[in-house]
């Protein structure tokens, strides 16, 4: 009922920046949380960062002061800017949202099909 597509990723150089967006369509009566998760190969997935519908944010620690996330409710879309990349940020960038559909009462988890970012040193 909601599809998640992410734009963005590519290959970049240490030290540059790169800015994802990820835009939610189909069955939206609201989002509760948009966020994004990374997974590198052989690695857990790991959350990057959350914005919630009121506006409260969840950064990873080690991310904190590099990595920045907004949004634009009217598209339902968010944004993840990367800045000073660095070779171990290289990983699938996984959008993720919390969906109330229409006509429902609680809200469903949504995945994107990710996007690669590589970062070279």
């Amino acid at each position: 009922q909601v599809q998640l597509v992410e734009s963005g990723g590519g290959l970049v150089q240490a030290g540059g920046s790169l800015r994802l967006s990820c835009a939610a369509s189909g069955s939206i009566a609201s989002i509760n949380v948009m966020g994004w998760y990374r997974q590198a190969p052989g690695k857990q997935r790991e959350l990057v960062a959350a914005l919630t519908r009121g506006g409260s944010t969840n950064f990873a620690d080690s991310l904190k002061g590099r990595f920045t996330i907004s949004r634009d409710n009217a598209k339902n879309t968010v944004f993840l800017q990367m800045g000073s990349l660095k070779p171990e940020d290289t990983a699938v960038y996984y959008c993720s949202a919390n969906v109330v559909n229409i006509g429902a009462t609680m809200g469903r988890n949504y995945w994107g099909q990710g996007t690669q970012v590589t970062v070279s040193s």
